[in-house]
């Protein structure tokens, strides 16, 4: 478990909004569906969905309590009375067949065992229910790992980072259509997709890495986590420099999976 600053993450987290709105437009929902979102954070993508199903509902779950409080805050039932948030594990579901579709944005790549989670979704689905879900896959953000994996060995910081394992589930298409079918899921698409996160200036850069990275940022002493934070976008940009415009480009990879319960 992270600590998470749910209103810094609201504020600075536009990329991954613009993304989720883009995996909505693919559900193609006819308005009563029944939809369960895992790893729902502050819940504007979330509440997107909930405007596209009037007749129907939408849950948010979240493992993080400071994400889920301020979700409710955000988007109260007196709003949006067809939109509840609770906290809950994706490695932990424990719904039996009561929805049509369950979807998740920038979300599951937090986990590394990720059949639990599929057979959790699998059992949450009612038959002919379908999932569509998008995160980091295989090769996604290379260049800023390549920075981090340098400067976790350094000798100015290595001593934070003991026995630190990869943090993040980034996997293949083929990795995952093993899992799929293995908790009885039919795989429709599964798909690595390359995107470009943009960012302005070395501010926005560190603004997502302050934001999203917490498995490394906090490793290191809050005292030291600026300086953490400024080397990895200097030791970045010497690589990969800014560009005309005063953007920074990030190279990402995304793992989108579509598929459906079988009856």
């Amino acid at each position: 478990m992270y600590r998470w600053d749910a209103r810094d993450y609201q504020k600075y987290s536009s990329e991954q909004q613009k993304w989720g709105k883009e995996l909505i437009q693919k559900l193609n929902l006819k308005g009563h569906e029944k939809v369960l979102d895992i790893g729902c954070g502050d819940g504007k993508v979330t509440a997107e969905i909930a405007k596209r199903v009037p007749k129907g509902s939408v849950l948010g779950i979240d493992n993080s309590k400071e994400m889920i409080l301020l979700a409710r805050q955000t988007f109260p039932p007196k709003d949006f009375p067809n939109l509840s948030f609770k906290i809950k594990d994706a490695r932990h579901l424990d719904f039996d067949g009561e929805f049509d579709v369950v979807f998740s944005n920038a979300s599951l790549h937090w986990v590394i065992d990720q059949p639990p989670v599929l057979k959790g979704i699998q059992k949450s689905l009612k038959p002919f229910g379908r999932l569509l879900i998008q995160m980091g896959g295989r090769g996604n953000a290379a260049k800023i790992i390549e920075v981090l994996e340098a400067m976790v060995k350094s000798e100015k910081w290595n001593r934070y980072f003991d026995d630190f394992p990869f943090p993040y589930g980034f996997y293949s298409h083929d990795e995952y259509q093993i899992w799929l079918k293995e908790v009885g899921l039919k795989a429709k698409r599964l798909e690595l997709i390359p995107k470009e996160m943009i960012h302005k200036g070395k501010e926005g850069l560190s603004t997502w890495l302050r934001t999203t990275w917490l498995p490394y940022t906090q490793r290191v002493p809050e005292t030291l986590r600026r300086e953490f934070i400024e080397e990895i976008v200097d030791r970045y940009i010497k690589k990969h420099p800014i560009a005309e415009d005063g953007t920074i480009h990030v190279q990402m990879i995304r793992l989108e999976v579509e598929a459906y319960c079988s009856p």
